[in-house]
């Protein structure tokens, strides 16, 4: 079927024709029309979800917690709401994507409406992202099908870039058939939902791996087409993205010119999806004395190509290898790169060094718990009991960056994600749309002011069924007992005026003595069908000890 659509719409079309499950998305010139479009067919009785969130954060989130769910999400904002939503973005990376997640950001060349033109492939690169860059409306709407496949297929965000020029303009685009992807189910490996430094090391390492088999991708995908036949070798031309189309309009009269004097047009290489197809770009400038760049927005290609040093020196790094790409360097792991034996032994005192560890001992590993007779331990002992009842697929507990991320090491093992601050709030949110009966989040106090009050407004604006669990050791515990932003007593009220229902804010003291009623007075608000809020208040064992000190 043929439709004439703006690119927002396109998108917009191609994803829902996907098996869209949810979008949210924060408003922002160029891209509003896309959840406009999506917002409209929902409240026309449309399966998919839209809905605008209090900023972009929230909304990546609330996508990532669908994605845990096990359905097809995707997020849309503008070039600098991108740098709202950097926190969950970069940190999305590393984790085990479940249902596709799609974050498509429009960028605003010539600032129309913006305050800059920075260009959101830096951050796709960045964060070691693949991407893609539609040229046409018919582009955005086949690559919006495509990008959900390639998140399940590698277990990775994608992004979508649109620019303004695309987004505002209309075309006729031949859509297919909608696909009815099957629910995925929800992740059962929530180690790769929880950045906690040992899982999120070898997240990384594992995102580094992936890098090859989606540079093979770029390299194979239609979009990146290399034209050299026929083609005069010596001038060799990228474009990207609608660069593309302004050297299709020029080409006729450029390949006329060349022809007139004897010669031909140049060699080309079309870059639409990343990371850049480097082979490609090799065998376009094999015999090239001049090479011209043709890309909308910021000069992202040209600077990967532009080399400070002459191509003669051989560079060696962490990108041939020379030197781990992940972890920290140190003195040992330099070594072989400067040509240097393997270290044996212990280093001779005063050198600075750091100590190790004879050669083949392995030293056990000691993780971090939670102090002796920390107030959490008997929070997660009730939160436990609450969602005991529920089968696996029916409960998710998501968790936030603070003391209680501990919560997910043995005994409590209580916890299933830990992405970045506010996050946890969102995701439930977006899990409990996706159909996770028992959505938990479970954040700290000073999280809470950091970044959790805006994912409130969002749950009081869906009126969400989730139960948010505030931790409330009234200190900054993981840092040093830092003083709170606010005193304890203003949390309720402050719920109150961000909108909770009164009725649903439950306050209570995490004791052994208290644990019976604790968990029945949770797990009655977790069976309430809209959003409730469980502060469990006892102020941190180390905090009392340095304020009885005076340190």
């Amino acid at each position: 079927m043929q439709t004439i659509v703006l690119g927002d719409e396109a998108l917009a079309q191609g994803a829902l024709d996907a098996g869209l499950f949810a979008c949210y998305g924060y408003p922002g010139t160029p891209s509003t029309e896309i959840m406009e479009f999506l917002i409209d067919r929902f409240k026309r009785g449309g399966k998919a979800v839209a809905r605008w969130c209090v900023n972009e954060k929230t909304a990546l989130e609330g996508a990532l917690g669908v994605s845990f769910a096990g359905r097809r999400a995707m997020v849309t904002m503008k070039h600098v709401g991108l740098n709202v939503a950097a926190d969950p973005f970069i940190n999305g990376a590393l984790l085990g994507i479940r249902g596709g997640l799609v974050i498509a950001v429009a960028d605003d060349p010539g600032m129309h409406s913006s305050q800059n033109e920075q260009d959101s492939r830096f951050y796709a690169d960045f964060a070691l992202l693949p991407a893609l860059e539609p040229r046409s409306q018919q582009e955005a709407y086949d690559m919006a099908r495509e990008a959900f496949e390639l998140s399940e297929k590698h277990h990775v965000p994608v992004l979508i870039r649109l620019v303004t020029r695309l987004s505002h303009a209309r075309s006729a685009v031949e859509t297919s058939a909608p696909l009815t992807p099957a629910r995925l189910g929800r992740a059962r490996d929530t180690s790769e939902w929880m950045l906690l430094p040992a899982f999120a090391r070898r997240n990384y390492v594992s995102l580094i791996e992936k890098s090859a088999a989606l540079s093979e991708w770029a390299r194979a995908h239609g979009a990146n087409k290399l034209e050299t036949e026929r083609r005069d070798a010596s001038f060799a031309v990228i474009t990207a993205g609608l660069g593309g189309n302004y050297y299709d309009e020029n080409f006729a009269e450029l390949a006329e010119k060349a022809e007139s004097g004897g010669g031909a047009p140049p060699a080309r290489l079309h870059i639409g999806v990343y990371p850049i197809p480097a082979d490609s770009v090799r065998k376009l400038c094999k015999n090239a004395k001049r090479l011209l760049v043709i890309e909308e927005g910021q000069p992202f290609v040209e600077a990967k190509l532009r080399g400070i040093l002459p191509p003669s020196i051989e560079i060696d790094g962490k990108l041939n290898g020379k030197l781990p790409r992940s972890g920290e360097l140190d003195p040992d792991n330099v070594r072989p790169a400067l040509g240097l034996p393997p270290a044996r032994g212990i280093p001779p005192a005063g050198l600075g060094l750091p100590s190790r560890p004879p050669a083949g001992l392995v030293l056990p590993s000691r993780p971090p718990q939670l102090c002796k007779g920390c107030p959490h331990a008997d929070s997660y002992a009730a939160i436990n009991a609450a969602v005991a009842v529920y089968a696996a697929d029916d409960r998710a507990v998501l968790s936030d960056i603070g003391c209680y991320s501990l919560g997910a090491s043995p005994p409590h093992s209580a916890i299933e994600s830990i992405v970045c601050m506010g996050a946890s709030i969102s995701m439930a949110r977006g899990a409990a749309e996706a159909g996770i009966k028992a959505a938990v989040a479970v954040i700290g106090d000073s999280t809470f002011l950091h970044s959790g009050m805006t994912a409130i407004v969002d749950a009081v604006s869906f009126n969400a069924p989730l139960t948010v669990v505030i931790l409330d050791n009234s200190t900054v515990a993981m840092t040093g007992c830092q003083e709170t932003a606010l005193p304890p007593a203003r949390l309720r009220p402050l719920l109150l005026g961000l909108g909770v229902d009164a009725a649903h804010i439950a306050e209570l003291e995490p004791l052994p003595k208290n644990l019976d009623a604790n968990t029945a007075r949770l797990a009655a608000e977790i069976e309430y069908r809209g959003l409730s809020v469980v502060i469990f208040r006892r102020e941190c064992l180390e905090s009392i000890r340095r304020n009885r000190s005076g340190t």
